[in-house]
């Protein structure tokens, strides 16, 4: 984690990271203003809460309350050595408690990570540099200092060799990275979650059999998304890019839709149309993209090589991100590595929707197979020894794909997790398999799965396919697990070189009549590619494009972001807008307009309902308000602040809508409840002094959205580096 430190006034110092800020001082009595605590200080709490933090989790996922659970900590001086002390943590545990939970309470607080660090012993490197924000030196491992190749199978380079190449090429992008966390619970089987020190948003999760692996599964990830944009979808890029030559990629192409909204001639192609228009619904409007927001720019689109016959097709950029999302891109050492990579893991995603919807029983891979796969098997025995049965299935269907399962049940809760990998390698899927299933996840976080359930409707759902996309906790139907098996085992492998597996691969398609469409990028200096197969690869149902698209938020962002300068005209008709377009009270702005605002505001809180409501407040709409004010309170998940704010809302306008009572009566028992300064912006919020209470003022230019404009700042990086690849102003 990237902390950037400010210097205040006399010792007061300020440490920004991520969203959020810290400030430290000094005692009067050490020249300071003791307006804050110690930088020391901190650390000492630091270890007391990270404590208390595994001890809540440990309860929470065994529903024991923690209201008579108490935890303190003492640091024990040696008075001849002061950097010499003793932590001393104490717990107190109510005396109900079992000997067993009371053990299991002990352990967890022995797994806080800052006493791990502490005991471990952090390495300090300090050194001086001539600018700060141009350092790019990835903060990721030590390069071995011997001649170490290390091969995997599917893997065109050694994973030392593969680690120095893509790291190089994020230093040359400009971007820091680094390593957050790792996990490693059972043998051989290791995960990571790596980001952008500058922007978080940007991150990635990597997994493998080693350390190695998982690295440059992490590192693979985050060039493929930078590739292909994915860390900004549905992201407004800012109105200078928006405005500049190319907006996603030199080669893209721009077309305007007819007078009527017509799909204008050259996007798409015959056999997409059908599949993406078959009823003549699909607008011009309904393709522009979301980024640039240049409605008079027309529809940006990208070109793809259709595999049949090497036609150039062009795919508006709305629709990939729309429906794609991340499914088919992938990065590698070679071409051909990075499409086995592409083509497996949409076999992986579509088969294995197939088999969930249908509720398909798969056969079990026989033991004496997993022994020709040791470390697997010690991975899948490390499960079972922490009470976790394990199913490990062959999701070919018969021989016909590249896919594997690995199933793991939960005892404790019930739940099971379905995790599938695919690659022409048998051995490389189950490992897939099994390692995405434990990716990122602790023993505790298996608590969250959800129980399989007899409901057919539940399981083929669209937003069920979501969730096992987004992190394979969807629901799962019990007759998967039946042991009438649909399908015999078959111990299939797609052997040959990368070549000869893309060739397989692609004929697998073709034999099942879709039709390719491939785009290639190697403008960062690792070859990408991003494959589609209409019908066949989406994540999102088409209709999305119509229904769903998230270019609704060309309709809002403008307005929104210039709330505050808006006339009550302005105000009335954003209202209007937002009421006919029936989206859900409960979306957030956030994902509604396409701008990253820090979660800890009221902005990154910001609801369609807490919006509408402040518009009446503004607009003076009491009984609206107060309408709104009530179901706010009823189902608020906002901090606990914002909620007094709108009690006491409620109860000024109940005041005020009430021909009988005086406001002037209640203040001072209001002020009381909630305190002067809540009451002055409530008084303000509902007499129109006030305005949008808590939603600090910016506009297009995106004024004081740092979280934002940092997501900005790493998407211009690669914008520069296209740029000067393609030779573009």
């Amino acid at each position: 984690m990237e902390i950037n430190v400010n210097f205040l006034d006399n010792l007061r110092l300020e440490a920004k990271f991520d969203d959020f800020s810290v400030i430290t001082d000094q005692p009067i009595r050490y020249k300071g203003d003791g307006s804050a605590p110690s930088p020391f200080d901190y650390f000492l709490a630091s270890s007391a809460l990270c404590a208390a933090y595994f001890v809540r989790v440990y309860c929470l996922a065994r529903n024991i309350p923690t209201h008579n659970i108490r935890l303190s900590q003492n640091n024990i001086v040696d008075p001849n050595n002061r950097y010499n002390q003793i932590f001393k943590i104490q717990v107190e545990l109510p005396e109900d408690l079992s000997e067993k939970h009371r053990t299991g309470i002990l352990r967890s607080i022995d797994r806080c990570t800052v006493k791990k660090v502490v005991q471990t012993g952090p390495m300090f490197e300090i050194e001086t540099l001539e600018n700060l924000d141009q350092d790019a030196q990835a903060l990721l491992m030590t390069q071995p200092v011997d001649a170490t190749s290390t091969y995997i199978v599917g893997k065109d380079l050694p994973l030392e060799q593969t680690i120095a190449n893509m790291t190089a090429i994020l230093a040359r992008l400009g971007m820091k990275i680094e390593i957050s966390s790792w996990r490693n619970i059972v043998p051989h089987v290791w995960s990571l979650h790596i980001r952008d020190a500058a922007s978080p948003m940007c991150f990635t999760n990597g997994k493998g059999a080693t350390k190695e692996s998982a690295l440059c599964s992490a590192l693979g990830e985050f060039i493929e998304r930078l590739s292909c944009n994915f860390f900004y979808n549905d992201q407004f890029f800012g109105e200078g890019i928006a405005n500049s030559e190319f907006v996603h990629y030199p080669n893209e192409q721009w077309f305007k839709p007819g007078p009527e909204d017509e799909l204008p001639r050259g996007i798409l192609d015959d056999h997409c149309l059908a599949i993406y228009n078959p009823d003549g619904e699909l607008g011009g409007s309904n393709l522009i993209d979301t980024n640039s927001g240049k409605t008079e720019r027309g529809i940006c689109s990208l070109p793809f090589v259709r595999q049949s016959d090497g036609e150039v097709v062009y795919f508006p950029s709305n629709l990939i991100e729309n429906l794609f999302l991340s499914n088919g891109m992938s990065a590698g050492n070679t071409l051909e590595e990075a499409k086995v990579q592409c083509l497996s893991e949409i076999f992986e995603r579509a088969v294995k929707r197939q088999i969930i919807e249908e509720e398909i029983a798969l056969p079990d891979v026989p033991r004496q197979v997993l022994e020709k796969y040791p470390n697997i098997l010690d991975g899948i025995l490390g499960l079972e020894a922490q009470g976790f049965p394990v199913l490990v299935k062959d999701a070919s269907l018969g021989g016909r794909f590249p896919v594997a399962c690995v199933t793991l049940m939960n005892p404790r809760t019930g739940g099971v997790f379905a995790s599938f990998g695919a690659h022409p390698s048998l051995e490389v899927a189950l490992e897939r398999s099994l390692t995405e299933l434990l990716q990122g996840r602790s023993f505790e976080g298996l608590n969250d799965v959800p129980p399989p359930t007899f409901n057919s409707l539940a399981v083929s759902e669209p937003n069920n396919f979501v969730e096992h996309f987004i992190d394979s906790t969807g629901v799962v139907s019990w007759r998967f697990f039946s042991a009438k098996q649909d399908y015999d085992f078959q111990e299939w492998d797609f052997a040959g070189s990368n070549e000869a597996k893309v060739a397989g691969l692609f004929t697998i398609l073709k034999d099942m009549g879709k039709e390719v469409y491939t785009a290639e990028y190697n403008d960062l200096g690792a070859p990408v590619c991003r494959i589609l197969v209409p019908g066949y690869s989406e994540v999102y149902p088409a209709e999305d494009l119509v229904w769903d698209n998230t270019n609704k938020a060309l309709d809002y962002r403008e307005d929104i972001l210039n709330l505050h300068s808006l006339t009550d005209s302005q105000l009335s008709d954003l209202a209007e807008r937002l009421e006919e377009s029936q989206i859900d009270d409960y979306a957030d702005i956030v994902t509604l307009i396409g701008i990253e605002f820090d979660e800890n505001t009221v902005w990154g809180q910001l609801t369609i309902l807490e919006l509408k409501l402040l518009i009446n407040l503004a607009l003076q709409q009491y009984e609206e308000a107060l309408e709104r004010v009530e179901t706010f309170l009823q189902f608020n998940d906002n901090t606990v602040e914002r909620g007094l704010f709108y009690r006491a809302v409620q109860a000024v306008l109940e005041i005020t809508l009430d021909d009988e009572l005086e406001l002037s009566d209640y203040l001072v028992n209001l002020k009381r409840m909630f305190g002067e300064q809540t009451m002055e912006a409530v008084v303000g919020s509902v007499n129109g002094s006030l305005r949008f209470y808590g939603l600090t003022p910016t506009n297009m230019q995106l004024e004081g959205l740092d979280k934002h404009l940092r997501l900005i700042d790493s998407y211009k990086k690669l914008h520069a580096a296209r740029a000067e690849s393609q030779g573009v102003n």
